[in-house]
């Protein structure tokens, strides 16, 4: 690279004993290393706290927090408190780029090196990173989404950006939100899909294929999707393997938003937004969704 990047990593993490490990390898061998990486221990109830502990006397960059145990998986803003707590207690302040990471992931030695290439190429990008695969059943699988979308297991915040978009939201939705904000912005956002991130426990492991699409379909509510958009995704979903229940979770987790008077995020006009780049993806139109 043409000059020294400078970043921050915040890694919330909740028992996470079989592959923290293995985030805690890939991360201090990059070939680009963070000025901090804080790794925050939502009240794990296995040996992720002792790892990580150990892994922060070794190497000099990794910080680590530990909050209480409050019991159970909070869906969608409990990670985000665990991430602000990070946050938070970032020492640098000349930072460029900041990275939220997820404890279950392994990646190449110049994983960010290339992501920030990405970022050094395309000025107006505020959001990117990695494709991710799942391990399943020993083989990588990728997990598919559109373009601007980038999973909240492994996402790189350009400075700016971060500050025009205010952040996350402490709500399920934060990983669209952002993205579809900073769209809004003027901003750009993208997967690198060359770039490859294994995720050890795919996406939505950790609740069950019921519960998470049920989650998903919330998160959908909240965001502000359009019904008619909503619909049709779930008539989509329906030939998604186990049948069904991904687009049986999806739309209950979606109806019970409005059943439940669940709020949605304080923004209408973000809102418009989303629901108007949703018709235009519908009638076939360039939007953010193709």
């Amino acid at each position: 690279m043409s000059r020294l990047i400078r970043y921050v990593v915040i890694t919330p993490v909740r028992d996470e004993e079989n592959y923290i490990g293995s985030t805690i390898q890939s991360m201090v061998r990059q070939t680009v290393l963070p000025q901090e990486w804080i790794i925050v221990n939502d009240g794990s109830s296995d040996r992720t706290g002792e790892i990580i502990d150990s892994a922060a006397r070794e190497y000099p960059l990794i910080k680590t927090l530990h909050r209480k145990d409050r019991g159970s998986r909070k869906a969608g803003g409990g990670v985000i408190e665990a991430f602000y707590d990070g946050y938070s207690s970032i020492e640098s302040n000349d930072w460029e780029f900041i990275v939220k990471l997820d404890g279950d992931l392994s990646f190449d030695m110049d994983y960010f090196e290339k992501c920030f290439e990405k970022f050094q190429d395309i000025p107006k990008l505020g959001i990117g990173g990695g494709a991710i695969f799942n391990l399943i059943d020993g083989s990588l699988v990728l997990e598919k989404h559109p373009r601007f979308h980038v999973r909240g297991a492994t996402k790189i915040y350009r400075r700016v950006c971060w500050e025009a978009i205010g952040g996350l939201i402490l709500a399920p939705g934060w990983d669209t939100l952002d993205e579809v904000k900073a769209n809004m912005m003027g901003f750009e956002t993208k997967t690198f899909f060359n770039l490859c991130i294994v995720h050890h426990r795919y996406t939505g492991a950790a609740d069950g294929t019921w519960k998470d699409s049920v989650k998903n379909g919330l998160s959908d509510y909240i965001s502000g999707y359009h019904p008619i958009f909503m619909l049709l995704k779930c008539l989509k979903r329906m030939a998604v393997r186990p049948f069904m229940i991904h687009a049986m979770g999806l739309m209950y987790g979606f109806m019970s938003g409005y059943a439940r008077r669940v709020p949605q995020v304080d923004d209408r006009k973000l809102i418009e937004y989303i629901q108007r780049e949703q018709i235009r993806k519908l009638l076939f139109k360039p939007s953010i969704w193709n």
